[in-house]
């Protein structure tokens, strides 16, 4: 068949341009927030003792979940400050951070957009749908075309590959809210805020952090790409491995994120896991 092809990639581009021209300022602004809590974040990890920043991530491990959580989490920051990385893994945590706040900020709210109206559900699910399928390294050519190199573009990019488990899981869980609950807080009155806020999101929260937990696990699953277009942290350190054939130092720095990894995934496990306040039965 000799149909002609279809210019897909010239409307991309041109959207692109159009987009480039005509939304610079909105980028900037972007760029300077974005970048500026990158920056505000890693230096405040990096202004204090990394035994002061052990001991505070220690305790707060064993507050959430027990004394073994709080163990491993200051044997494995202090392997990190052994290895010599100790400012990448902190620049890493910033980045990581930044892009799962970003993430769940949006996500959350969109998804009980999406629990409330079927329309739309329909509208986003497709889009997260060509969001987790699409590969990771393209979004990079965008993020880099409108915020140049840098992070921010990293964090961008961590963004769009994250947000998709937040956004899915938040309606699912409110979805999965037992209907004579929200029947009996419509017969007492109550109004969409205040069954959204004291009934609805409660029995929906585990549900919730477990998007909340996937979104902070890809996000960090980006560091290395985000290393490609100027990141700095860990990833760049891995990049470098790479690029000199030093498998050594690669194995180093992977351990690194594989100790942060397995911090973060136990810390938010734990939230999880916490009991929820049970609705009151009838006697």
């Amino acid at each position: 068949m000799n149909l002609p092809k279809i210019p897909l990639a010239e409307w991309i581009e041109s959207l692109e341009a159009w987009l480039e021209n005509n939304l610079e300022p909105l980028f900037d602004f972007i760029s300077l927030i974005i970048g500026g809590t990158v920056d505000g974040l890693s230096a405040a990890l990096d202004w204090l003792p990394p035994l002061a920043v052990i001991a505070i991530f220690a305790a707060i491990a064993w507050y959430i979940g027990k004394w073994k959580m709080g163990v491993f989490t200051a044997a494995g920051l202090l392997i990190i400050d052994n290895l010599g990385l100790w400012s990448q893994t902190m620049q890493t945590l910033a980045l990581v951070l930044t892009a799962a706040f970003i993430s769940i900020l949006i996500g959350i709210p969109l998804g009980i957009l999406c629990a409330r109206h079927n329309g739309m559900q329909r509208i986003v699910t497709p889009a997260l749908d060509f969001m987790q399928t699409m590969p990771a390294f393209v979004y990079l050519l965008p993020a880099v075309t409108f915020f140049s190199l840098g992070v921010v573009p990293g964090v961008i990019s961590s963004i769009i590959f994250a947000i998709p488990p937040t956004i899915r899981l938040t309606n699912l869980g409110i979805r999965q809210v037992p209907a004579e609950l929200v029947e009996a807080a419509d017969a007492f009155g109550s109004t969409p805020g205040q069954k959204l806020v004291k009934l609805q999101l409660p029995i929906a929260m585990p549900t919730i952090m477990a998007g909340v937990n996937q979104t902070i696990m890809l996000s960090l699953s980006m560091v290395v790409i985000a290393s490609m277009v100027g990141a700095q942290g860990v990833g760049a350190t891995v990049y470098r491995a790479v690029t000199q054939i030093k498998t050594g130092v690669g194995f180093e720095a992977g351990l690194a994120i594989v100790i942060l990894a397995i911090i973060l995934d136990r810390l938010t496990q734990q939230v999880i896991k916490r009991p929820n306040p049970q609705p009151i039965k009838k006697k």
